[in-house]
């Protein structure tokens, strides 16, 4: 564990400021996409599986349990839905048949980057209107919130 002068009380503050403003702005751009989709908005759990298939073509559908913290059955089950809805593509893998590599289909890649647009649109209009001190600020923090998010992905001990 790094050693840093933070007090216990500066580090709660933190996660309490931290713990309300995610999920604003996750709704906030979430709504968005729900009003500027022109296609009927995927739950949040295929988004992110789609996210995750998107940045790591041919993984299986146990790496990508592991990797957004779901239950295997759970991802399978999407994986099912979703390849019927012409999303993803399961693949045998040629030396173990038993295991499934996923691809994002044409149509799944097109949908992910217009909903990345459509957020990246809304976040950009939104950070144009920040001082460039908040700006720099945001900049200064976004490598510590990288750090955070492996933080919180890493399993718990």
């Amino acid at each position: 564990m790094p050693q840093h002068s933070a007090s216990a009380q500066d580090i709660d503050h933190v996660a309490a400021v931290l713990v309300a403003c995610l999920p604003a702005l996750h709704r906030a751009l979430d709504r968005q996409v729900g009003q500027e989709f022109p296609h009927p908005k995927p739950p949040e759990a295929q988004l992110a599986l789609l996210r995750y298939v998107d940045a790591h073509d041919g993984v299986t559908v146990r790496e990508a349990a592991e990797a957004l913290r779901m239950k295997p059955n759970n991802v399978s089950a999407l994986v099912t839905l979703m390849t019927e809805q012409g999303m993803l593509e399961r693949r045998q893998d040629p030396a173990d048949k038993r295991i499934a590599h996923l691809h994002l289909t044409p149509t799944a890649r097109q949908r992910n980057a217009e909903v990345s647009k459509v957020m990246g649109a809304h976040l950009a209009q939104a950070l144009r209107a920040l001082t460039e001190g908040e700006l720099d600020a945001l900049g200064s923090a976004l490598g510590a919130l990288n750090a955070l998010a492996e933080q919180l992905h890493r399993p718990v001990r």
